[in-house]
């Protein structure tokens, strides 16, 4: 946003002390400015944390998907935030899930634990596409209780189709 203002005859703004209708109008311009700067800077920060979200839903069929958003590092907060989706979409069920971790760029150790220990799974498949997103799964895996399966896809169809087998009818 632009906002212009009145120059005095040598170029320079008037003093806003001086008062008057110039003075007032400077003073409502800045105002209007600082107000524009304020509200680009809230949709800058909305956009940013709408790019760090993670996406959770319940696919057709009873799996839960857990969407990590690409070129992000997940840290602890976050993951408990999705942990708790999980669980409010579970509603006290155990449920397949599929994690997608295309283009993730690490998860924290914290994260790691929340995803692991937190969510009352039947099973989980990660999904990824490259070899960094296999390392990655790798590295989430390596905690998990062995008691719950667990296999890397590099197809979201596939992931699906295995995760099939652990949908309990209840």
């Amino acid at each position: 946003m632009t906002v212009e203002a009145l120059a005095g005859p040598d170029e320079r703004l008037p003093d806003e002390t001086a008062g008057g209708i110039q003075g007032a109008a400077i003073g409502a311009a800045r105002a209007i400015q600082g107000a524009a700067i304020d509200a680009a800077r809230a949709i800058q920060g909305a956009a940013i944390d709408a790019a760090r979200a993670i996406g959770v839903r319940m696919l057709e069929g009873g799996i839960i998907e857990v969407l990590l958003p690409a070129n992000q590092e997940i840290q602890g907060p976050e993951a408990r935030i999705a942990g708790e989706a999980v669980r409010s979409l579970a509603a006290g069920r155990r449920v397949p899930v599929i994690l997608v971790i295309t283009g993730v760029v690490g998860v924290s150790v914290e994260a790691r634990q929340a995803y692991t220990g937190s969510i009352a799974a039947t099973a989980f498949a990660l999904v990824g596409e490259t070899p960094v997103d296999r390392v990655i799964a790798h590295y989430l895996l390596r905690s998990r209780g062995e008691s719950i399966p667990a296999q890397f896809f590099t197809s979201e169809s596939a992931a699906i189709e295995w995760l099939r087998q652990y949908v309990r009818e209840e």
